[in-house]
């Protein structure tokens, strides 16, 4: 009797597992996991993502982890639970994701690291924008407008590996500089979370130690560069030392037009989600990306797609308004 059982409940599973693999390549479920949606930046993301892969036939389960790693782990396992076909990550922690993404490979789920590679696992896909360019975008950009001097170095989160990234491509650019002796660093260090008031805690203590005598800002992004800011205008200096960033974000555009920020990066976030949505619904649907490069993660080389950034200044920051990212009465806070 055990035995007959057991057979009808494993044809039962058989036919139930055959009907839902045809229908989910047809309209995959897929988890979103987002590091924090309370910033500007992310919330963005979502509503792209959600939107190209609608449009593919695909249903999102948005997860926003607040800036926690328990959080973001505990909604992994949550989406898994539900049933997803496939698992879109931004990582708020790179290293501690794992286990939870063996679960998802038990599962036979497919998992996309979004923007930020997840470290030592083994995820399917990683797509983001050329952060090695965005490094080298953002020390050019100060270059550009004091091309000698002190400059201190403001990273990004340790727990980010982008931050990595991106401090390899500043480096690349100041280096020859700093050899040459027109550039010397007087200072470097990482900013927990991207947090504007610990960036300009930073800066603040940085001034101080230096006698004010700081000639340029490599900020990693807008809003690192934004607590710079905040801390130089405190000593009258905004505008007079150059300050890098990234993103975009509203508030960096209205200072580099305003002239305290001299740049930030442009990385077109709806063409970041579409390819990510088209991406997660062919890894499901077993059709072939088209990769152009890979990352090793610590786990393995991950197959990777980079999209190309754009650097901006007063000059070109009219693109943003070209482009659709904002309208001209967002830019100027009406």
């Amino acid at each position: 009797m055990k035995k007959i059982l057991s057979v009808a409940v494993v044809s039962a599973m058989m036919i139930l597992t055959c009907g839902q693999a045809s229908a989910d390549a047809k309209n995959p479920k897929i988890g979103f996991s987002i590091d924090d949606l309370r910033l500007e930046r992310w919330a963005r993301d979502r509503d792209y993502f959600v939107a190209a892969a609608d449009k593919l036939g695909a249903k999102v389960f948005v997860q926003s982890a607040d800036a926690s790693e328990q959080k973001q782990i505990a909604q992994i396992e949550n989406l898994i639970s539900r049933g997803v076909d496939a698992l879109v990550i931004v990582p708020y922690n790179a290293t501690v994701l794992n286990n939870a993404i063996k679960e998802a490979k038990k599962a036979n789920i497919k998992v996309i690291s979004y923007d930020r590679l997840v470290l030592n696992a083994d995820v399917d896909a990683y797509i983001s924008f050329d952060n090695k360019a965005v490094g080298e975008m953002q020390a050019a950009g100060v270059v550009k407008v004091r091309p000698k001097g002190n400059y201190y170095l403001l990273g990004g989160a340790p727990t980010d590996n982008n931050a990595k990234v991106l401090r390899e491509g500043q480096m690349a650019v100041l280096q020859p500089l700093v050899d040459k002796g027109d550039i010397k660093i007087v200072g470097k260090q990482w900013v927990k979370d991207w947090s504007p008031s610990e960036a300009l805690s930073i800066v603040e203590n940085a001034l101080t130690a230096n006698n004010n005598k700081i000639d340029g800002i490599v900020a990693s992004n807008d809003a690192t560069a934004g607590g710079a800011i905040q801390a130089l205008a405190s000593q009258k200096l905004d505008g007079k030392v150059p300050v890098s960033g990234q993103d975009s974000d509203i508030a960096a555009v209205r200072r580099v037009i305003a002239g305290s920020q001299a740049m930030t990066v442009y990385k077109p976030l709806k063409l970041l989600a579409g390819e990510a949505a088209k991406l997660a619904v062919q890894l499901v649907r077993n059709e072939k990306p088209g990769f152009n490069g890979e990352y090793d993660n610590g786990f393995k080389k991950v197959k990777t797609i980079l999209l190309k950034p754009t650097a901006l200044t007063k000059e070109n920051i009219n693109l943003l308004v070209t482009d659709g990212f904002y309208t001209q009465a967002q830019i100027a806070g009406k």
